[in-house]
């Protein structure tokens, strides 16, 4: 097996479901007690928010560079950066390390492609939802995307913000979020992208009136694939 690096804690709640997934998914592979070779480096949350805020991205992605360099340092062969708002800082990643960085935009790209989805609706963070990172890269692979409404978009952003990251899920929440899908189906959006990581701890993905594609899990099942050899 490859020795994969994970840049996490941008939130906490959701590296810890890479790190089960990711486990599982070995353990499933290779049966018995296997497990998979990883090196977390876990980061505070809370500054990183609030550089967020005041759109302090180049000292973020100094930050995850320097992350990066120490996971490869250290041993990794691979990295995996757990966050999808965080990818609009990938480019800090791949000049930093001589080592590959899987991308969550490619590996939920070739999912949804296998699917046939050529349009699908993208929640996630406002930074994620509004601007071109993960957008443009799923329109890449030949993806229309659509976006909420402003109203909408500041709702989901609250919900991830003061509730997800702080590893709370909230019934309302829950509610809120599966109305807001059922109205992007009658938009005529043939899919949905959970494009934030904690998102899969409101919204289920086998119980909606769209085909969702959670981009933590096609991250995660990528993850494995690439430890195990097989991508």
């Amino acid at each position: 097996m490859r020795k994969l690096g994970l840049i996490g804690g941008m939130s906490w709640a959701s590296s810890a479901i890479y790190y089960e997934k990711i486990n599982r998914g070995v353990r499933k592979r290779l049966g018995g007690r296997h497990s998979a070779p990883l090196l977390i480096e876990s980061l505070d949350f809370e500054p990183i928010a609030e550089a967020q805020a005041r759109g302090d991205w180049e000292s973020l992605g100094e930050q995850l560079a320097a992350s990066a360099r120490r996971l490869e340092k250290a041993g990794a062969e691979g990295l995996v950066l757990c966050s999808n708002t965080m990818h609009k800082l990938y480019d800090y990643l791949t000049d930093a390390v001589s080592i590959p960085v899987l991308h969550i935009g490619d590996v939920t790209a070739r999912a949804m492609q296998a699917e046939n989805i050529h349009r699908a609706a993208l929640l996630g963070t406002r930074f994620t939802m509004s601007e071109g990172f993960l957008r443009d890269r799923l329109k890449g692979h030949g993806i229309e995307i659509a976006i909420p409404d402003p109203e909408r978009m500041a709702e989901i952003d609250r919900i991830i913000f003061d509730e997800l990251v702080l590893g709370e899920t909230l019934v309302e929440s829950k509610r809120t979020m599966k109305t807001f899908i059922t109205n992007l189906d009658k938009a005529k959006n043939e899919a949905v992208v959970l494009g934030c990581t904690e998102l899969v701890m409101l919204v289920n993905p086998n119980s909606n009136v769209l085909p969702i594609f959670d981009t933590t899990t096609l991250h995660a099942e990528a993850a494995t694939d690439w430890i195990l050899g097989e991508n």
